[in-house]
């Protein structure tokens, strides 16, 4: 549990985005674990929990999408074309506006560090769609952030 709590945390809050919720989807990811201990081999560990906490957080955004009482919120965000100085949070907001499977893709593999095939095995994706997924993400990131004279 020492050994892969923090980067299946920082996982699921880069993408849930709620500190709160994003415990609750780790804590229940290692109960998984935990049920099915004896069927997980060792070496496997470490793809059980990230493919588990995927499913649990994909679980959670559909429920909470399903039972979100104010449709009409995300009008008042400021537009990207106002001068930022902090590309973290440019970043982050730009992540945010990510469909669900390619911000799941793109953190796994450019924060986390995982491979083409383990993002593969982990989504339950092919390792081509894998690729699309993060070749569009990296665009509409690279389009939503603009050149770096907007944002710096």
């Amino acid at each position: 549990m020492d050994q892969y709590a923090d980067g299946l945390y920082r996982f699921v809050l880069k993408n849930l985005g709620e500190p709160h919720f994003s415990s609750d989807v780790v804590q229940d990811t290692f109960e998984k674990l935990w049920v099915r201990l004896e069927t997980v081999s060792y070496q496997k560990v470490k793809t059980y929990l990230f493919t588990a906490a995927y499913h649990t957080m994909i679980d959670y955004i559909r429920r909470e999408k399903r039972y979100s009482a104010n449709p009409a919120a995300g009008g008042d965000e400021p537009d990207v074309s106002e001068a930022y100085s902090d590309l973290k949070e440019v970043l982050e907001r730009a992540i945010g506006q990510l469909p669900e499977d390619q911000k799941a893709v793109v953190m796994l593999r450019d924060y986390e560090g995982y491979a083409y095939r383990e993002i593969s095995e982990i989504t339950g994706l092919s390792e081509s769609q894998v690729k699309v997924y993060i070749y569009r993400a990296r665009v509409f990131l690279k389009q939503y952030i603009g050149s770096m004279e907007k944002v710096i």
